[in-house]
């Protein structure tokens, strides 16, 4: 009789794999059984699933997010409202009134502080002007004011010749009694300007209506140091050549008024100096 082939190991009836397979099915029934007796709390999902809602925008689309979802649910065609966004930050629109009391008020005190500036100026202007009428010079002197300065100005032809900073001996007398003046009534800075016409100056001596402009400034500031006590510290001078007329440089009568010199008397509120 012939003997059976013995099975090998780990066969279909090996007694391990039937353990194994019990195993398993056992486990199957206890997890199904575990799933089968939990519940899901409804009323605590919808509480977190709210929240995450108000909080993020992640729901719904993010209708909650700026405006009912502009720019967010309603896509990039929204983005023209992003002026409307930016207002409701601070950004005043173009009609918008003065954004509050303190600027008003602000305003207010800046121009009270003009309006003290330019009073200053009259009064000093008023005065200048009468001391000019009697020292009899008011007729070689123009005296206006702003709310800066009172501004003397003094003729180019009576104080050069055409294309010279030589100050003619004829006007010496009137700048010193000019300098007494300034002596009496300055309590700020004094700032020498010189203008000339806008006719090209290219000579040995200046190249330019710049340098005769500046020349003309520092001469009359070296006149005025020599012959009055006027404090150094409180004179400027400066050449502003033909920038800056007053009148047609077109016309020989406008370029006489453009060559001028100009001595402006900065008021106590408006100098720099202490």
């Amino acid at each position: 009789m012939a003997r059976k082939k013995a099975e090998p190991d780990g066969g279909p009836g090996s007694p391990w794999l039937n353990t194994f397979a019990d195993l398993m099915n056992l486990l199957l029934c206890f997890f199904v059984l575990l799933f089968a007796s939990s519940s899901v709390d409804q009323g605590k999902f919808n509480e977190i699933a709210a929240s995450f809602q108000n909080t993020f925008s992640i729901f719904s689309a993010g209708s909650t997010a700026i405006g009912d979802g502009v720019l967010i649910s309603n896509g990039v065609s929204q983005l023209n409202e992003l002026d409307k966004y930016i207002n409701s930050m601070g950004k005043l629109a173009e009609n918008d009134e003065p954004a509050n009391d303190a600027e008003e008020e602000m305003k207010e005190k800046i121009e009270d502080v003009e309006a003290m500036k330019l009073s200053e100026s009259e009064k000093l202007a008023e005065a200048i002007s009468e001391a000019l009428s009697e020292n009899e010079i008011a007729d070689q002197v123009e005296v206006d004011f702003n709310a800066q300065y009172v501004r003397l100005t003094l003729k180019g032809a009576i104080l050069f010749k055409p294309g010279s900073d030589v100050l003619l001996d004829s006007v010496k007398p009137t700048l010193r009694k000019v300098g007494m003046i300034l002596e009496r009534y300055s309590t700020g800075e004094i700032e020498i300007e010189g203008h000339t016409d806008n006719v090209p100056q290219n000579n040995a001596q200046f190249r330019s209506n710049d340098e005769l402009s500046s020349a003309r400034a520092l001469s009359v500031f070296y006149f005025l140091l020599d012959n009055t006590a006027l404090d150094p510290a409180g004179l400027k001078h400066t050449g502003r050549g033909e920038y800056l007329p007053i009148a047609d440089n077109s016309t020989a009568e406008g370029r006489n008024r453009n060559r001028r010199v100009e001595i402006k008397i900065y008021n106590s509120l408006s100098s720099t100096l202490e």
